[in-house]
């Protein structure tokens, strides 16, 4: 058997989420905005027609949107990360071997599937997606990770495809590559399309026959690995395993502008409980963690500052409360008292690099943690809020969740439709008399 990777991705993503619960959606242009309802990161097939694209502050496409009849939503991040669970769920009853790149990208190992047998499956796969969770995907499929993410672009682009594209054969490989733009390459960016189209590179087919020397040079070790991929030479293996993390970062955005040393340490406090609860999820740990917060270069008019400062822990925590102390501290060494005109601060974020696991990572000799208790309590905490929906119990340094005046705004959202037993839709069913 060759080997063979298929890259199964969903169409506008969280797009197709909010048309699942919603089917008046279809054939309707729909955007689905960021943080803070600022730009949009997905749209369909119609809003793109639009002219609409992808990051475009909504403030400036507002009035299209009101014109065209554009439906315009919050993330929705509960509902997207468990519809892509759900079709995860579906794409292991097809390969064993499932690397989930993305939350609407996952790459499948078909090496054990014939060659003729491939894109019969792969079209079983796309159906049995749509029937079991409502979401439309497309395939692609090649003998690499790069020609997989490359032949997946082209069954979107062409429609006869019926949402597969297979590029194992070597020749149809051939004839495909020749018509499509290096840009188009997984991994290859702005500055190193550049670089390529500085020597020449205007094609796919291009980049695979450059040679290796000058494609080193220009785009370093990783221009060679993407024309080894591009030759049918694999060069990235599935990670089955999620690689662990060497650092996190929790940041927003406000979605109103801070003034006050009690809402910035509130902010950084739940900035700090969140990081604690992702690092216990995967039993890691850190013993020191940058605070930031600044104010927005768009403010015009506004005093401008920024400031970051490192808290060094007595030993390697997970621990919420441990966390939070540290992260105010931060606060409490770089706050300054404006004089005149107040600083308004647009963003504040609590970031750890180093992380390791806890069980692993040395005691203090001074100052340590009981971390018997310290692990009962927290376990508890998130024992609370798996069942009771994210927020039920929090630490009080960190606000109610309701209660924060600055927490994300999501005025668009659609009910977590899946994730909190209070938002699952009703039916009424009148019995007849």
């Amino acid at each position: 058997m060759s080997p063979a990777i298929a890259l199964i991705d969903g169409n506008s993503f969280y797009c197709s989420c909010e048309r699942v619960f919603d089917p008046k959606l279809a054939g309707v242009p729909v955007i689905v905005l960021s943080n803070n309802d600022g730009c949009a990161i997905a749209r369909t097939a119609e809003a793109k027609a639009l002219g609409i694209r992808m990051g475009e502050p909504y403030f400036k496409i507002r009035d299209l949107c009101r014109r065209e009849g554009v439906r315009v939503f919050s993330s929705n991040y509960a509902l997207y990360g468990d519809m892509s669970a759900r079709a995860n769920a579906v794409y292991r009853t097809f390969a064993p071997d499932v690397e989930v790149y993305s939350i609407d990208e996952s790459f499948l190992d078909l090496s054990d599937v014939r060659e003729r047998d491939r894109v019969e499956l792969a079209r079983d796969l796309r159906a049995t997606v749509r029937r079991w969770t409502g979401l439309p995907t497309c395939v692609g499929i090649g003998p690499t990770k790069t020609l997989a993410k490359l032949a997946n672009h082209i069954a979107k682009s062409i429609p006869d495809l019926r949402g597969v594209c297979d590029l194992s054969d070597e020749n149809e490989r051939a004839a495909w590559l020749v018509g499509i733009p290096a840009g188009e390459v997984w991994g290859v960016g702005r500055a190193s399309l550049a670089k390529l189209q500085a020597l020449g590179v205007d094609t796919v087919a291009d980049l695979r026959d450059l040679d290796l020397r000058p494609a080193r040079k220009a785009l370093t070790v990783v221009g060679e690995r993407i024309i080894h991929e591009l030759r049918g030479r694999a060069c990235l293996p599935l990670e089955l395993v999620p690689a662990r993390w060497q650092g996190c970062a929790m940041t927003r955005s406000f979605s109103a502008r801070i003034t006050e040393r009690a809402e910035l340490e509130q902010a950084v406090a739940a900035h700090a409980a969140q990081l604690g609860e992702k690092l216990r999820r995967d039993g890691l740990a850190t013993n020191q963690i940058t605070v930031f917060y600044h104010t927005s270069e768009h403010d015009r008019g506004d005093p401008m500052r920024s400031t970051s400062t490192v808290i060094h822990l007595p030993e390697a925590t997970n621990d919420s409360l441990a966390l939070i102390k540290a992260a105010q501290h931060g606060i409490a060494r770089t706050w300054r008292e404006p004089v005149g005109i107040p600083w308004r601060y647009s963003k504040a974020g609590v970031i750890t690099t180093d992380l390791v696991p806890l069980a692993e990572s040395p005691r203090a000799l001074f100052g340590a943690l009981d971390r018997e208790r310290s692990g009962a309590l927290m376990a508890a905490m998130d024992a609370c809020n798996t069942r009771f929906g994210r927020g039920s119990v929090v630490p009080a340094r960190a606000g109610l969740v309701e209660k924060r005046t600055w927490s994300t705004k999501f005025e668009m959202r659609t009910p977590r439709y899946t994730t909190r037993l209070a938002e699952v839709p009703s039916v009424l069913a009148h019995l007849p008399a």
